[in-house]
C-alpha cells in the first residue's frame, strides 16, 4: 500500500517492528563499546605504568588527549552524521576506532600513545553522536524516551563490564580485545541498521524515496507515494551552523559538560 505520508510520521506513530528494535539494540551495545574504549586506558594503566615508568599525572594527560579526540568527533563528525549519514559515519569511526585500538598496541612511547588515543577519541565521539541521532530517528514517539535512556544506559555497563572481562589482561590485550569487538560491529552494523529513515526524508540525496520505501517495507510500514516538502535551508544546512553566534555559547557548554561527564567517570573507576 502506497501513501503520500510523511514516512516520519508514519515511524513516529506506529508501533516499533522487529528491526526497529534491533537498531535501537544495536545502538546500546555501541554505546557501551564506546565506554569500554573510553575506559581501556584506565584498564590498561597498570601495565602501561610499569612499562614505560610513568606517572599517574602522565596518565592523566593520556586521558585528556583522548577526550580531545572524543570532543573533536562528537563535534564535528556529529555534522558529517548530518550532511552525509548515521550509517556511514558509524561505520566509518567505527574503523577509525579500530584502527586506533590495534595501533595503540605497538607503541614504544607515550608520546605515541597519546597520539593513537586521540585518533581513536575522535571515532568515539563521532560514534557516539551517531548513535545518539539513530535512536531518536527509529524509536517511535511513544518509545523514544525509554529507548534514549536505554541506549545512554550502555556506556556505564560498556566500562563496566568491559573492565570485568579484561581483569587481568596484560595491557596490550585491552586494546586487542576492544579492537577485536569494534571490527566485529563493522559487518553488524552495515548488515543490520539502514540508513535513518528521517535523515533521508530531509536531505532527500538520489534515490531517498526508494531507499525510504526499502526500509519502511523491512520494518513492516506503508511506502510512501512521495518525498515531503522540504526547505533548501534545511538541506543544505552545515556542521559550521554550531560555532553560529546563536549556537556558539551551547556548543561550548555542552562540550565542557561533555569532559567533565567522562572525566568523573573515569576516576571513579580507576579508584573505586
Amino acid at each position: 500500500m502506497s501513501t503520500a505520508l510523511d514516512p516520519r510520521d508514519v515511524l513516529d506513530k506506529a508501533t516499533m517492528s522487529t528491526l526497529q528494535i534491533v537498531v535501537v539494540a544495536l545502538t546500546v551495545m555501541l554505546n557501551a563499546l564506546d565506554g569500554f574504549d573510553v575506559l581501556a586506558i584506565s584498564f590498561a594503566s597498570n601495565g602501561i605504568s610499569d612499562e614505560f615508568n610513568t606517572s599517574q599525572t602522565e596518565l592523566g594527560f593520556v586521558l585528556m588527549m583522548e577526550l580531545l579526540g572524543m570532543a573533536i568527533g562528537s563535534i564535528f563528525l556529529g555534522g558529517v552524521a548530518d550532511k552525509y549519514g548515521r550509517r556511514s559515519t558509524i561505520l566509518g569511526c567505527l574503523f577509525v576506532m579500530t584502527v586506533g585500538m590495534f595501533m595503540t598496541t605497538t607503541v614504544s612511547s607515550i608520546s605515541m600513545l597519546m597520539v593513537w588515543r586521540v585518533f581513536t577519541g575522535i571515532g568515539i565521539g563521532g560514534v557516539l553522536a551517531a548513535t545518539n541521532a539513530v535512536t531518536a530517528e527509529f524509536a517511535s514517539a511513544k518509545r523514544k524516551h525509554l529507548c534514549i535512556s536505554l541506549m545512554a544506559i550502555g556506556y556505564p555497563l560498556g566500562g563496566v563490564f568491559g573492565g570485568m572481562i579484561v581483569s587481568g589482561f596484560e595491557w596490550r590485550s585491552v586494546f586487542y580485545f576492544g579492537s577485536a569487538v569494534t571490527a566485529i560491529m563493522i559487518p553488524t552494523v552495515y548488515f543490520l541498521i539502514p540508513e535513518s529513515v528521517h535523515w533521508l526524508a530531509r536531505k532527500q540525496p538520489v534515490g531517498a524515496l526508494e531507499r525510504i520505501n526499502k526500509t519502511m517495507q523491512k520494518m513492516g510500514h506503508a511506502v510512501v507515494s512521495a518525498l515531503p516538502e522540504i526547505k533548501k535551508e534545511d538541506v543544505k544546512r552545515s556542521v559550521t551552523e554550531i560555532f553560529a553566534p546563536g549556537l556558539i555559547a551551547i556548543t561550548v557548554i555542552i562540550t565542557l559538560a561533555y569532559f567533565m561527564h567522562v572525566t568523573t567517570f573515569y576516576f571513579i573507576l580507576k579508584w573505586s
